[in-house]
């Protein structure tokens, strides 16, 4: 597993709130979530780095 580094990140109110309820609705963390959604939009736009497509496949 690759290192994780932490970051601040300022969203909107109602967006983070969206993001908390599909999270929960999947089982996630918020923070598990925003990762999966990431990583997701990096693999739909082919730039999700080599060595990372399989890694936490859903």
């Amino acid at each position: 597993m690759s290192k994780k580094k932490a970051f601040a990140l300022r969203i909107d109110e109602s967006m983070m709130k969206a993001i908390e309820k599909w999270a929960a609705d999947e089982f996630r963390s918020t923070n598990g979530q925003l990762e999966w959604m990431i990583r997701e939009s990096l693999k739909k736009a082919g730039r999700l780095p080599k060595g990372n497509s399989a890694e936490h496949s859903d």
